[in-house]
């Protein structure tokens, strides 16, 4: 089969940092460094902030705004109602930010989807955009992006990434339907009296300051008030916190915009973003990803919504098939339901299918490891993808030693539960050049797409970088072997 790799590399690079909040973890040591910085002259809170300045302005945006907005966030910690001039506010922002590589460790599992915006491109071009698993200090992930065109041919180009980095603020769900709130936390296993208390003071649509106002009320007139009670109503807010937005504003650049971990659920990292274009019934489109939500115990996936790439919904996955690992959502409703690839076992691929996106409730076997190359276990590598002759996965195998190679099979169009074709060789295994890394002996996606009957491939190099690779669709077809049913 004629796979054709590209040579382009998309590396870390460390010099993209993003200002986060410093949280010293303890409000006495915060007060110690108000009281620092108050004891300065006026003078002397000049000079130290514009020595800050003259280090760290060139290296981000909008750094004036972000040291106002923290102090603002540690101000109920002040000792003192007296006013401060903004320079001291300004400095005392600075001293509670920290700067963060988020690239620094990695750059990889890519997915891959058309540009919602096609403006000014030529006939048979087509604009893309890559999303990417960034990892820096601590082992924490969030998603970046990159954006390219393939021409008619199938060659590639990647537009330059910009020098700097901007999360956007978190906004939280303006509303919560009670009734799908309550499914999901009895599917956590949230069946107890606070809950009953806590779900029965609430409207049948609140919104998270109703919730929170709520509890607060409960914890000071509960009687029986202890550690299981305080602990059932954290998870219950955890869980609210767990749905959310984020908005980028147009003059944000694509490769400027990241979506770092905000939800209780991912304070340990989003990892591996599967994105599909996906078509609803009257022909309106929208982006969304399967994610893995990690807090550093348990993973858990997620659904992540968009139509232009700048205002991003998040919302929990519900139902008792959502487990573990790789869900990819087909790019259209298949004989009307959604339809989703999974994993729930770590070991074999299953289908399911849905009349909600949100809650998923039965799996069906689908695929389970067949060559030796793919014996420890099998998996998707991102959504299927339409063609006229089936739809097109690409997956991946673990083999021994633990080596990840690509693979692929082909599912029938009307019926996706039925393999018709499925490669007995790798697609794509790691060479020399791509098998050192964090992760040696990997090549992995998560989303290809197809273009003028090419397969355009992008793939992470051991867990450390990205690259693509390009293969005509007609010959990738033909080295398939027919599955009997």
């Amino acid at each position: 089969m004629d796979v054709t790799r590209t040579g382009i590399v998309l590396k870390p690079n460390s010099a993209r940092v993003l200002y986060r909040a410093y949280e010293t973890g303890d409000d006495q040591a915060s007060l110690r460094i108000l009281a620092r910085v108050l004891s300065l002259s006026e003078e002397e809170v000049t000079a130290t902030l514009e020595q800050v300045m003259r280090e760290f302005t060139s290296r981000h945006q909008k750094l004036h705004d972000h040291f106002l907005r923290r102090y603002e966030q540690v101000r109920y910690l002040m000792p003192t109602d007296q006013p401060l001039t903004e320079n001291r506010r300004l400095l005392i922002g600075a001293y509670f930010t920290l700067e963060y590589s988020l690239e620094a460790a990695a750059l990889f599992n890519p997915s891959m989807v058309p540009h919602p915006d096609q403006t000014d491109m030529p006939p048979g071009w087509v604009r893309f955009i890559v999303s990417l698993r960034a990892t820096g200090e601590g082992h924490i992930s969030s998603i970046v992006f990159r954006s390219g065109t393939v021409s008619p041919v199938g060659a590639i180009s990647i537009d330059p990434a910009s020098r700097f980095v901007t999360t956007p603020e978190a906004i939280p769900h303006p509303s919560y339907e009670k009734s799908l709130f309550l499914r999901k936390l009895q599917e956590l296993g949230m069946v107890d009296a606070v809950v009953d208390t806590v779900m029965d003071i609430l409207p049948d649509v609140f919104t998270i300051d109703q919730l929170i106002q709520e509890v607060s009320f409960l914890r000071r007139h509960t009687r029986h008030r202890n550690s299981e009670f305080d602990a059932t109503v954290s998870r219950i807010i955890n869980l609210a916190r767990s749905n959310y937005e984020v908005v980028y504003t147009r003059d944000q650049p694509l490769s400027e915009r990241v979506i770092f971990p905000t939800a209780p659920n991912e304070t340990r990292g989003i990892e591996d973003a599967r994105f599909v274009r996906f078509t609803e019934n009257d022909g309106s489109v929208s982006y969304i990803a399967t994610y893995t939500a990690f807090d550093g115990r348990v993973t858990i996936p997620q659904l992540l919504e968009t139509e232009d790439f700048l205002h991003f919904r998040i919302s929990t996955l519900n139902g008792p098939e959502v487990q573990n690992k790789g869900m990819a959502l087909f790019p259209r409703k298949v004989n009307g339901r959604y339809t989703m690839l999974s994993r729930q076992d770590g070991e074999n691929n299953f289908i399911m299918y849905s009349d909600d996106l949100h809650f998923w409730y039965a799996k069906e076997p689908l695929i389970r490891p067949s060559f030796p190359w793919e014996f420890v276990k099998v998996g998707n590598c991102g959504s299927p993808i339409e063609t006229e002759e089936g739809w097109l996965v690409i997956s991946h195998g673990v083999g021994a030693m633990r080596k990840y190679s690509i693979g692929a099979f082909l599912l029938d169009l009307n019926d996706p539960s039925k393999v018709i074709a499925r490669l007995s060789r790798p697609l794509l295994a790691p060479d020399e050049t791509e098998r050192e890394g964090y992760v040696p002996n990997v090549v992995y996606t998560c989303g290809a797409m197809v273009h003028k009957r090419i397969l355009i491939l992008p793939y992470a190099m051991s867990d450390t970088a990205s690259s693509f690779a390009t293969v005509p669709l007609d010959a990738l077809l033909s080295a398939m072997d027919r599955v009997k049913s």
